[in-house]
């Protein structure tokens, strides 16, 4: 009998699917917003349809919860790694104060998805059940830091931790979020190495001296 060339069908991967679709679904709805986005592109780019997306994720608002909730779930979780407790207080402050302007810049997409959320005044992270729960960590991990200095009499008392994890964020997410028309108004390169790891450095100092005793 003549060989017969016999392609074998790959059992469908639910979960590699799924990540597929959040992944593309995550530049779609950060570059377009949610009402910009379309569903259609995103089942184009993933050779997938409409109506997977829709059996897994149940609607376009659905996948764009998820889309929130899985980009707050891989922040948070390299936030976890991070090392400090063998550090002294201000070096593990440093630290996280670096880390976090390097996750932003390195994740604009983020940085655009929280833009467009607070467009909609946190409508659709206010549907999700884990955003909140995944978010606590962060200012734990900050407490420890902070409370450890101001037990060495390093850091001054007084200082609530979710408002200094809002003034990191702040001058971390700025950085991003404004660097395009920031770079034009005042016709400076904000890209180049140099002025990066300037304005890191700058960033990371203002909040060491703002809880130094």
């Amino acid at each position: 009998m003549p060989a017969e060339n016999v392609i074998a069908k790959r059992p469908y991967d639910a979960d590699q699917s799924m990540a597929d679709i959040l992944r593309v679904a995550t530049s779609e709805f950060a570059n377009k917003g949610f009402s910009g986005a379309r569903v259609d592109e995103i089942a184009a780019a993933t050779r997938t349809s409409k109506r997977m997306i829709y059996y897994h994720f149940g609607s376009k608002e659905g996948l764009y919860v998820a889309v929130l909730e899985e980009a707050y779930r891989t922040m948070r979780e390299a936030e976890a790694g991070l090392e400090l407790d063998d550090l002294e207080p201000e070096d593990a402050l440093r630290k996280l104060v670096g880390f976090t302007f390097d996750r932003d810049h390195e994740n604009e997409d983020f940085i655009r998805l929280v833009m467009n959320e607070n467009i909609h005044r946190a409508e659709y992270i206010a549907r999700s059940d884990s955003i909140q729960k995944t978010n606590i960590p962060a200012i734990s991990k900050l407490q420890e830091v902070y409370e450890r200095g101001v037990k060495a009499k390093v850091f001054r008392r007084g200082i609530d931790p979710i408002d200094l994890h809002m003034s990191i964020s702040a001058l971390c997410f700025f950085n991003v979020s404004n660097r395009h028309t920031f770079s034009v108004i005042f016709d400076r390169k904000l890209e180049t190495t140099a002025v990066h790891s300037r304005r890191r450095d700058s960033i990371v100092e203002m909040v060491v001296r703002f809880v130094r005793k």
